[in-house]
């Protein structure tokens, strides 16, 4: 059942809570160029295919037609390659946790839409001291379809018990950011994947950052109970 005096804000993970999406963008190009796809490098994935689930990503670069079950062994040697690489690298993004603790001192209600499988979002809550953290937490093997398509947010926000129009996403993708406009929420860019230029074609940006400490928790609540966009920084 919606709280009507609830408001959510919902993080993606990679990219907004940490800065680690090369991490994993280099992960995966050591692994398609294993299996012989040549003309893909990193910024050609973060640009096109951030965010998105592990088959999807597959089935855009490698074989559109490739079945679910092989699409689960390539993620898991990517992932592997993420873990191994990234260990001593993941830290929490500059003033998440001060910003966090602000949402909680609000009552503002948190939770996680990624397009990370259940292993990487233990390790990286445990490694960045975020476990317990987020009141729910939604990755694309919960819902049906992964980002693009709204699901992940929808389905975080029904279990958050807060309305969709009072959520804010905070997204470093494109492919995420639209997600939440089909969501029907407001959006705060993440410029750790794409520049600040990447986020001009959408209406459902409220501000666009790039760490936590240039937002306030105050001003984003305002903006939720107003229903107007505040000044892009």
């Amino acid at each position: 059942m919606l709280n009507d005096n609830k408001s959510a804000f919902i993080f993606d993970m990679d990219g907004v809570l940490t800065d680690n999406m090369r991490f994993h963008a280099d992960s995966w190009v050591e692994l398609f160029k294993d299996f012989g796809l040549e003309g893909l490098d990193t910024e050609r994935y973060l640009v096109e295919t951030a965010g998105m689930k592990g088959l999807d990503v597959l089935r855009y670069f490698l074989d559109p037609n490739i079945s679910e079950a092989e699409a689960e062994r390539f993620t898991e040697l990517k992932d592997f390659l993420y873990r191994v690489k990234s260990r001593e690298l993941i830290k929490p993004m500059p003033g998440l946790w001060e910003f966090l603790d602000a949402a909680d001192h609000k009552a503002v209600r948190l939770g996680i839409g990624t397009g990370a499988g259940p292993r990487n979002i233990d390790y990286v809550l445990d490694l960045l001291n975020l476990t317990g953290k987020f009141r729910a937490i939604v990755n694309p093997y919960q819902v049906e379809h992964g980002k693009p398509h709204p699901d992940i947010f929808l389905r975080a926000a029904e279990l958050l018990e807060v309305d969709p129009a009072a959520c804010i996403v905070f997204e470093d993708a494109l492919p995420g950011v639209e997600a939440a406009r089909r969501a029907g929420m407001r959006c705060v860019a993440v410029t750790t994947t794409n520049s600040a230029d990447a986020f001009s074609g959408f209406d459902n940006i409220v501000q666009i950052i790039d760490d936590f400490t240039e937002i306030s928790v105050d001003v984003l609540c305002k903006t939720l109970s107003t229903n107007q966009p505040v000044t892009l920084l």
